[in-house]
């Protein structure tokens, strides 16, 4: 782009662009590549910026498709790109004061070409690009050149693995360093550790950002596919040959990255000023292109929202989580599973000293105390559950490490934030959400210990002042708003099912239950009832109705009846399971069975409900008669009292036993159809300054995104 280049509109007639994309081959060693990445520009981060990035590149784009079948300039471009990063990574003795700047810059050129390639070519065609060299004859590729696509993937995993997120006082034993500290000192006074160690963060942040966007663009041919890619070339790269033995590696960096949260650089951390003589650290390029530099690393323009949005979270934890993410629900090659996602099956916390399984090459360690805390403070994104999901379904050793956690109410309190502002959120955070709910009721640890924590002034809680309720209560009381929501709304029975299961896990373990979480279940069935009444009502007018004509169906109200009376069955369980195992510790329950026994009435002979009613039919029966005994115009102290005498005097035996309500969370068959559409739409809407046209879009519709 060149030291001149200040404005997207102005790309299209970049001399240096059109140089790039024109019909002369460039060497890679030629003068010319030091001008194109000693650039300044701004990298815009709104939506409309972005836009205008991605229609100037296609100009560009369209003519190296064209051109570069004979000049093979892209591949110089890489060429020249991966001899930047060699410089990063030896630097000890290195001479030339701009490998950063420039890496940086070449990467951000190849990120942008590539995304325009992608997304108009198959990955075929893409691969033929890379094979091209320049050459003077016609169209033609080497034969014996190196595979430029495994060694730009692998020198990306290796930026994004190998290069440290530097800060003052901390690798000052390395190489990298000293060498920069002596070039600094030589040019510079001040405080060398403090002052460099901010400039090279600002810098390594910076270069790791782009090669996590670029990996996630080498990876979007899935976005332009409507099926589920299983046999991919970039696929293979990442599974097997060089990438390989990187894996492990790559994901805990990814997970550190989204651990730490490091905010990205602010605007005016200069470390590198110019010199009072008008020269600096650019010999002699424009003293603008310094300061434009920085502007480039921190990521936005002045004044802009997006970058005032950024500035006040990571776009790198960000970037980083998106990245996991598609990496972790790659389908399985044909012959060998899916190394990323074993890898985040397997990894331990670091004080697990056991040994690792031989079996699993992937396997790693991390600071499962910092990961916990993350989760938990993350949990607004739908990345961030995503990622629960993932772990607590896939690894055991974290699900065993999160259900031994004495402060669970930190992680579940978020997720019960989700499901209670269901209208806000879309549909698969919200299972995502449910599903980690049920997991976690699969334990009976889990299902005791949240009734023996008590918390105080919910404030998101809207319906109900709560001063003081326990978790247990108020897990029940946002599944049962949810469900009643899901009633009234969107009728989904999936959704229906989950938070039906996973009141049926904890039912068992109901302990001193709040009086308003014991109301809402009482409720709950009211509404269900009243539903089927309706229904019943319905079917029954429908059916005298089309005696007298045959000309319209009948609507399918059978089908209506038949999943609400498995709800109401269900409901009926839950309540059963509390009263038998653990009546005495939950008076309020039976007060609002109690106090509305007629809602049960009609239940009692229906054939569907007849065995399980036996026992609340008994308890009901057992405490009203308890209270007849005790006299009219009882206060509701004296009425709880009775109702705890009673709980003990209640002959065990009596109630009859039913097997125990559990449900267990498995994934459906072919899980990638949900979980990759559903991971690319996050990436589509959330990733850091990328931009895809909507148009060009098939794995899923811009609705669903």
């Amino acid at each position: 782009m060149g030291a001149n280049s200040s404005s997207i509109s102005e790309l299209p007639e970049n001399e240096y662009l059109q140089k790039l994309s024109g019909s002369e081959p460039i060497s890679e060693n030629d003068p010319f590549w030091n001008q194109l990445l000693s650039f300044s520009f701004t990298t815009p981060t709104n939506s409309a910026d972005l836009k205008l990035l991605e229609e100037a590149t296609i100009s560009v784009c369209k003519s190296l498709v064209e051109k570069n079948p004979r000049t093979g300039n892209l591949g110089s471009l890489i060429k020249v790109f991966l001899s930047r990063t060699k410089e990063l990574k030896i630097s000890a003795e290195c001479q030339n004061h701009l490998f950063i700047w420039q890496a940086h810059n070449a990467l951000f050129i190849i990120c942008c070409l590539l995304k325009v390639f992608i997304s108009r070519m198959s990955e075929e065609e893409l691969q033929l690009h890379f094979t091209y060299e320049e050459k003077a004859g016609p169209s033609s590729y080497g034969t014996e050149c190196e595979d430029l696509i495994e060694e730009l993937l692998c020198c990306l995993i290796q930026l994004i693995v190998e290069i440290p997120l530097l800060y003052p006082c901390q690798h000052t034993d390395s190489n990298w360093w000293k060498w920069l500290c002596s070039w600094y000192r030589g040019r510079y006074s001040g405080g060398v550790t403090s002052a460099l160690g901010y400039a090279v963060r600002d810098i390594t942040y910076s270069i790791s950002l782009e090669a996590v966007t670029t990996l996630i663009v080498f990876l979007s041919c899935q976005l332009f596919h409507k099926e589920i890619l299983r046999e991919s070339i970039i696929h293979k790269y990442l599974m097997h040959g060089r990438c390989l033995p990187y894996t492990s590696r790559l994901v805990k960096t990814l997970l550190y990255n989204f651990i730490r949260q490091e905010r990205s650089p602010p605007p005016g951390t200069h470390a590198f000023q110019q010199q009072t003589d008008g020269g600096g650290l650019l010999y002699g390029i424009a003293s603008g292109v310094a300061t434009g530099l920085w502007t480039v690393f921190t990521l936005g323009g002045v004044g802009s929202k997006a970058s005032a949005q950024l500035e006040q979270c990571s776009p790198l934890a960000s970037q980083s989580l998106l990245l996991l993410l598609v990496l972790a629900n790659l389908t399985d090659a044909p012959d060998t599973p899916n190394p990323y996602r074993q890898a985040i099956m397997s990894f331990k916390n670091t004080q697990d000293n056991t040994a690792f399984s031989s079996s699993n090459p992937h396997a790693f360690q991390i600071n499962f105390n910092s990961l916990y805390t993350a989760l938990c403070e993350q949990q607004k994104s739908d990345q961030a559950t995503l990622l629960l999901y993932m772990l607590l379904h896939q690894n055991s050793n974290v699900r065993t490490y999160v259900l031994a956690r004495t402060d669970i109410e930190n992680l579940v309190l978020p997720i019960l934030e989700i499901l209670y502002h269901v209208e806000e959120r879309n549909s698969h955070h919200v299972y995502m959400a449910l599903i980690i709910l049920l997991i976690l009721t699969e334990d009976d640890g889990f299902n005791r210990s949240i009734h023996e924590v008590i918390l105080k002034n919910i404030t998101w809680y809207a319906e109900r002042v709560l001063t003081e309720i326990s978790l247990g209560s108020l897990l029940i009381l946002v599944v049962i708003r949810t469900i009643q929501y899901n009633m009234t709304r969107t009728r989904d029975k999936y959704l229906h099912t989950n938070c039906l299961a996973a009141l049926a896990n904890m039912s068992a373990q109901f302990r001193s239950l709040h009086q308003y979480a014991a109301q809402r279940i009482i409720s709950l069935f009211s509404l269900l009832s009243k539903k089927h009444n309706k229904v019943l009502e319905q079917a029954t007018q429908s059916l005298r109705g089309s005696l007298g004509s045959n000309d319209s169906p009948l609507p399918d109200y059978a089908q209506d009846l038949n999943v609400i009376e498995e709800v109401i069955r269900m409901m009926l369980e839950i309540i059963n399971s509390c009263l038998t195992n653990s009546l005495h510790h939950n008076p309020n329950l039976v007060y609002a069975l109690l106090y509305k026994r007629d809602l049960f009435e009609q239940f009692r002979t229906h054939p569907s409900f007849q065995d399980i009613m036996q026992n609340i039919d008994l308890v009901i029966s057992f405490f009203s008669s308890r209270l007849e005994q005790a006299g009219a115009e009882l206060s509701v102290e004296r009425v709880l009292e009775i109702i705890k005498q009673g709980a003990v005097a209640l002959p065990k035996d009596r109630l009859r036993k039913f097997p125990e309500l559990k449900f267990k969370y498995v994934e459906e068959e072919q899980p990638e159809e949900f979980f990759i559409p559903y991971v690319w739409s996050l990436v589509y809407n959330s990733a850091v300054a990328l931009y895809w046209n909507p148009r060009d879009i098939q794995l899923f519709t811009m609705d669903s995104g």
